[in-house]
Order: structure tokens, then C-alpha cells, then sequence
């Protein structure tokens, strides 16, 4: 094994995670092949298979299970190590590890960004995950800093919010119900639904938003990518419930129209989450500050959705229909 390198064991690792190659590359940026050689490397090094295929599907093998614990310990020493260097070397020249739900993807790039702009010399290294996988990355020390909606219970946390994230009903714009007031859940309930998949931090917030009565709705679709539904749902194949956040460049276009449904828009926070024990590099601290500081403001301004004007207009609404009442 003195000729593994760690590149190797990070794709292995990446590929152990997901369970599949393709997944793999897709988070590395790399192309298939490219996973595989790598991995077929590393097994020559250790002179046994740590992959075994079943049907369409690929195991650990004992030996890979084994590889796959030291592989972990490697990588996390190395990231120790890095944010030792970090500390050392203050904000200027510190690599900065964050990881997001896919729902920042629309905007966090930016974020990053302005942040680097301000601080020269910033390495920025940036994943974006499901639910799922973001866990996976808080539970394993493989990232400073998570961008969520949910912060972990079963974790040793530190949750803070630093902005209000509103969730809608979407349509596209010739729609029916595009134009109604305060549309009811059973007028929604005869439409065709398009979701993400179960798990996933904006499925569970649907759950939130319709408060036990998810299953009333006609889930007709569930896609694992935003970009997917919004295009579907342009397409006439149904509704959708998303993030306002991934959806402004849509809104101004005029190719989705957000529906005036009663109870909505729902109304939850981003949080900037990581383990409490973890000692933050300074970048990672500065980043973090940065969010609380300025993080409702500046994506206010990159996505052009007002998230105070929507909670005030989903409070006149309310309102108007007690004193209605």
C-alpha cells in the first residue's frame, strides 16, 4: 500500500459512500473512467478487490469495508492537519470547507464569492448535497461549515440562523389557479404534484407546509433535482413546492408564477451548522460571522427575493381572513 495516494483513497471513499461510480464522479467532477481507474489502482496496490458487483449494484467487500475505515481515518488526519496550517496562517491563505443543501446552490457560490473578494488569498472548497449526504459530511468531520434548513437532532451541534428562506407553490404561468386568492388545500389537492425526493431537506419541509395532510396531494412525480422540477412544472406537468430561493431567475423571466395559496408562503430559516467540538479554523469562524452578519442581506440582493415582504404579505392575509372569519 506505500504507493496508494491520497487522491485514491478520496475517490475510493466517495465511491464507498454512494455506493455507485457514477454518483462518485458526479460529486468529484470527474468522469467515470477516471473514478474507476483510480479505484482499480488502489485495489492493485492492496492486491484484493474492495469492490464486488451483484446484478446492477456494487458492495464493499470485506476487505473493502476495512479499506474504507482507514481511508477515513487518512483523510480526516490530513483535514486536521490543513486546518492546523489553517490557524496558523490566520484568514489570508486558510482554506475554507463548506458544504450546502442543493437548494444554495442558486446563490451560495456568490456568497463565497463576495467573501473571498474581501479576504485575498481565501482557498475555497465548496460541496453541495442532498439532506442525506450533507449528514453524512457533518457525522465524519468531512466539512467545517453545513448550509441547511434542518439542522441535525441526533448530532452535537451548533445551529444558528443567519436568513429567512420562504418556501411557494409554483405554476407555470398560464396555469388555472395562476391570478386566485388564497387557494385551498382542496383545490391544490386536484392538481398534479412534482416533489423531491423523500428524504431531502425541502421534502421535508412540504411535509411542514401542509402540516399532516401531504398525503391529500396527488404526488404524480418525485425528481431528486430542483433544476429538473422547475423545468417540468414550465413544461404544464404539474405544481411544485420549492424554495423561493431557487426560483427567482424563473420569476423574473415570467416562466413560473407563485400561486397565492393559503398558508404559504411557509416561512423557515438557513442555518450555518457544525459539530460543537470542532475547532474552527479562523477562516471557517470569519465565514461563519460573515453569514450572521450579513447572510439575509446579501442573498436578498443576488436572488431578488424579498423574504420580509413575503412574510408581511402572508401575515396581511392571514389576518384578512380572521377578521373575515
Amino acid at each position: 500500500m506505500r504507493n496508494a495516494t491520497l487522491r485514491q483513497l478520496k475517490i475510493f471513499e466517495t465511491v464507498a459512500r454512494h455506493l455507485s461510480f457514477s454518483r462518485a464522479a458526479e460529486e468529484l467532477y470527474l468522469t467515470q473512467p477516471a473514478v474507476s481507474t483510480q479505484v482499480k489502482q488502489l485495489e492493485e496496490h492492496a492486491g484484493i478487490a474492495l469492490f464486488e458487483q451483484l446484478g446492477k449494484k456494487i458492495y464493499l467487500t470485506p476487505a473493502g469495508s476495512e479499506m474504507l475505515h482507514y481511508a477515513r481515518t487518512i483523510i480526516d488526519q490530513f483535514r486536521q492537519m490543513d486546518g492546523a496550517m489553517d490557524r496558523l496562517q490566520g484568514i489570508a491563505g486558510g482554506q475554507l470547507n463548506v458544504a450546502v443543501i442543493s437548494a444554495g446552490d442558486y446563490f451560495f457560490p456568490r456568497l463565497l464569492g463576495e467573501f473571498a473578494r474581501r479576504n485575498e488569498g481565501v482557498r475555497l472548497n465548496l460541496a453541495v448535497h442532498n439532506r442525506e449526504e450533507l449528514l453524512h459530511q457533518l457525522a465524519h468531520n468531512l466539512t467545517d461549515l453545513a448550509i441547511m434548513v434542518r439542522p441535525p437532532h441526533d448530532l452535537d451541534t451548533l445551529n444558528e440562523s443567519f436568513a429567512p428562506h420562504p418556501y411557494v407553490i409554483v405554476a407555470p404561468p398560464g396555469h388555472a389557479l395562476v391570478g386566485k386568492k388564497r387557494i385551498t388545500l382542496s383545490a391544490l389537492a386536484e392538481e398534479p404534484f412534482i416533489v423531491r425526493e423523500k428524504g431531502s431537506d425541502t421534502w421535508h419541509s412540504m411535509q411542514d407546509g401542509f402540516a399532516g395532510n401531504l398525503g391529500r396531494l396527488n404526488i404524480a412525480m418525485e425528481i431528486r433535482s430542483t433544476e429538473t422540477i422547475k423545468q417540468a412544472v414550465i413544461a404544464g406537468m404539474g405544481i411544485a413546492f420549492l424554495s423561493a430561493h431557487t426560483i427567482s431567475l424563473e420569476l423574473q423571466v415570467g416562466n413560473l408564477a407563485v400561486l397565492d395559496v393559503v398558508g404559504f408562503p411557509l416561512m423557515l430559516d438557513w442555518y450555518v451548522v457544525h459539530r460543537k467540538n470542532k475547532r474552527l479554523p479562523p477562516t471557517a469562524l470569519a465565514f461563519k460571522q460573515f453569514l450572521i452578519n450579513e447572510g439575509a442581506a446579501q442573498i436578498a440582493a443576488i436572488t431578488q427575493i424579498d423574504a420580509d415582504h413575503l412574510h408581511e404579505q402572508h401575515g396581511r392575509h392571514e389576518r384578512a381572513a380572521r377578521t373575515t372569519a
